[in-house]
């Protein structure tokens, strides 16, 4: 199917209907920035941490603690996301911001798991020193994600 017939279809369901009626919008608007901050916020932390700050917690002890946070934060920002889009979908999907913000996302997405794939079960021994690759994978994490953030935001000026 044709994106854009793809994103009449959606933004002509039920959903996109639901959304752009009353107080709905300003609703999911609201739960899209909540699951933001339960994904970036707990990832940002472990970044840090990965990037020298707060020593004092183990590095493993911050992910086991955070993870789940993170975990429950983006499966909110995908319902909700995919509800905002319903909104206006047909509009949104022609949106170059738009589509920058969706790549930035799945470029944040693939480093979290490549982090887990590559790093993860190495975390317990890094106490006091991380290595690089980690680190510059840390430093890219942030990047991404407020990159991903400046565009979401640039979405409803462009």
């Amino acid at each position: 199917m044709d994106p854009q017939a793809l994103a009449a279809a959606l933004e002509a369901s039920s959903l996109g209907a639901w959304v752009r009626a009353g107080w709905n919008y300003p609703i999911v608007n609201v739960l899209h920035l909540v699951g933001l901050a339960l994904l970036v916020g707990p990832i940002v932390l472990l970044d840090l941490r990965l990037l020298g700050y707060g020593k004092a917690f183990a590095p493993d002890a911050v992910s086991a603690a955070l993870t789940p946070i993170a975990v429950a934060g983006g499966v909110l920002m995908l319902a909700s996301g995919i509800a905002l889009l319903a909104a206006d979908a047909t509009a949104l999907a022609a949106n170059r911001v738009m589509l920058l913000k969706l790549l930035l996302v799945a470029l944040g997405l693939a480093n979290a798991v490549a982090f887990r794939v590559l790093q993860g079960r190495h975390l317990g021994r890094w106490r006091n020193v991380v290595p690089l690759s980690a680190r510059v994978q840390a430093l890219l994490s942030i990047l991404l994600w407020s990159l991903a953030l400046v565009a979401g935001r640039m979405i409803a000026y462009v």
